[in-house]
């Protein structure tokens, strides 16, 4: 049931349909940490993906707290080094990023990229979008020389991939 819950968000999702998304967003959370338990890593996506929504819907409020619990589980499910650990802290700057909290989002992409660096290399399509985002807030600063410092970095990677 939750799968199929899922499916209709993502085309919800995909149509920008935010609100009609959220409740079953919610729907699939309850499904999941009643079947799996509250600290399974699929909890923590579930709650990235409904934290995601409230951003969309300008709910900030409501999604930090999500963001949180999500990056937690992760960290104790999975160690705090982990990829999924990194998503986690991108998605919680990004968070502050769009309200202009500029200093409290910085050291969560930091990190971020720190993780994924170091557990999928350098060159990791992960890593150019954290590069990416990190641009996007320092272009948000002024402080154009390390946005285009980060934005061509993003660059280089994305075309490694291709």
């Amino acid at each position: 049931m939750a799968t199929c819950l899922n499916n209709l968000v993502e085309l919800y999702r995909i149509q920008c349909q935010y609100a009609q998304a959220e409740p079953l967003f919610k729907r699939s959370l309850a499904i999941i940490e009643k079947a799996l338990g509250p600290d399974h890593p699929k909890v923590a996506t579930s709650l990235d993906n409904l934290a995601g929504g409230c951003m969309k819907l300008g709910q900030y409020a409501a999604a930090e707290p999500l963001f949180n619990r999500a990056m937690a589980i992760r960290a104790k499910a999975l160690g705090p080094d982990h990829p999924d650990v990194a998503t986690s802290l991108n998605n919680l700057a990004e968070l502050h990023r769009t309200q202009g909290q500029h200093e409290a989002a910085e050291p969560l992409y930091k990190r971020a990229m720190a993780i994924d660096e170091k557990s999928l290399g350098p060159d990791h399509p992960s890593v150019a979008v954290v590069l990416k985002n990190l641009a996007v807030l320092y272009a948000d600063m002024n402080r154009r020389a390390e946005a285009l410092a980060m934005q061509q970095r993003a660059d280089a990677i994305d075309q490694i991939k291709r």
